[in-house]
């Protein structure tokens, strides 16, 4: 049933529990980090109860039900308007759709759309399957709305909610859905994935280790800009620590505030932030699998003999709390300058 998955077996042997016992509920809650592959898992659900070539519940993954399921057309950020996000997207097949947020908001009229929709019998099959994407980025509005649908669930519907932020929603829809917990992928899992399927051929060992445990971050990650971007945060760090160069620093500050995009200021930081980790990894004697960076190691022995577990712990809580302030527009310059300065002085 998930067997073309990877990882999270907790959450296949839950789910599977679940479905051969006629046990499925009309709401789910399907919570971890992203790029696990919850909304993969929640299509295969959709599938082990439409596809009509499954043998004791081993999809067939074939059929015209089964590719159907897969295809959306889901318009790309740059392209996109705000009436076409008023809606429930669905598939090539009628009885499976979603919904997705509009920049940083799910539209209340597209769970209105949802709660209609999910009261429709089905058109093909017994059940109806409705995934809700980012369910984290529904408000107060949205998802009263939502809860309505949730207390009277229509029989033959079935709604999976999809978030990495599950203490973002309200307590009354968490109370709901049955929550199915996701996991961070290993490392190895995360390598095994990427070499079958010829993905970073060069440096799949090294882009499992720095995605977090997200195969959708391993998968979409450049690593030639990773690369580069990792040696200037390597730098600054240097800098700071050494105190040789002020101006270096600045210019670094610079560097990072004319980034092409907020994406990448907040990759820098990442980057950095993790760098700073790994040092104080290596300087508290942690094990080697729990290192990120690390074909690094050399470099981060050097910096680990330099400066101490507090300062380190200090610079995380600086870096922490900049990327906390990106959410509310802080003014990207400012608070580069601010970060690299206090890591230097502290």
């Amino acid at each position: 049933m998930f067997g073309g998955l990877t990882g999270n077996l907790k959450a296949k042997e839950a789910l599977i529990r679940m479905r051969r016992g006629g046990r499925v509920p009309n709401a789910l809650l399907f919570a971890g980090p992203d790029g696990v592959g919850k909304k993969l898992f929640a299509l295969q659900l959709a599938k082990s109860f439409l596809c009509r070539e499954a043998n004791d519940f081993a999809l067939c993954g074939q059929c015209s039900v089964c590719s159907r399921i897969e295809r959306f057309s889901i318009p790309d950020a740059a392209d996109k308007t705000k009436d076409e996000f008023k809606q429930v997207f669905f598939s090539e097949h009628p009885d499976v759709g979603m919904v997705a947020a509009y920049n940083r908001n799910i539209l209340i009229d597209a769970v209105r759309d949802l709660e209609r929709e999910a009261n429709f019998r089905p058109f093909e099959a017994d059940f109806r399957f409705f995934i809700i994407d980012d369910a984290d980025k529904m408000g107060d509005a949205a998802a009263n709305a939502l809860l309505k649908t949730l207390e009277e669930p229509p029989a033959a519907s079935h709604i999976v909610l999809i978030t990495s932020r599950p203490e973002s929603l309200l307590p009354t829809i968490r109370s709901r859905c049955q929550t199915i917990r996701f996991a961070p992928l290993s490392p190895a899992e995360i390598a095994e994935f990427l070499s079958r399927d010829g993905i970073h051929s060069e440096g799949s060992a090294l882009a499992a280790r720095i995605s977090g445990g997200s195969i959708g971050r391993a998968i979409s990650l450049d690593l030639e800009k990773f690369i580069a971007l990792r040696e200037a945060m390597l730098k600054i760090m240097e800098n700071a620590l050494f105190r040789t160069d002020f101006a270096a620093l600045l210019q670094a500050a610079e560097a990072m505030n004319d980034a092409k995009g907020s994406d990448d200021f907040e990759q820098s930081l990442e980057i950095l932030e993790t760098l700073v980790r790994d040092v104080w990894l290596v300087r508290n004697h942690a094990e080697a699998e729990m290192v990120s960076n690390f074909d690094l190691i050399d470099s981060l022995k050097h910096l680990a003999s330099e400066v101490g577990s507090q300062r380190l712990a200090y610079w995380l809580a600086e870096i922490e709390k900049l990327r906390q302030s990106l959410a509310v527009n802080v003014n990207k310059k400012i608070g580069a300058d601010a970060l690299l300065l206090k890591m230097a002085a502290g």
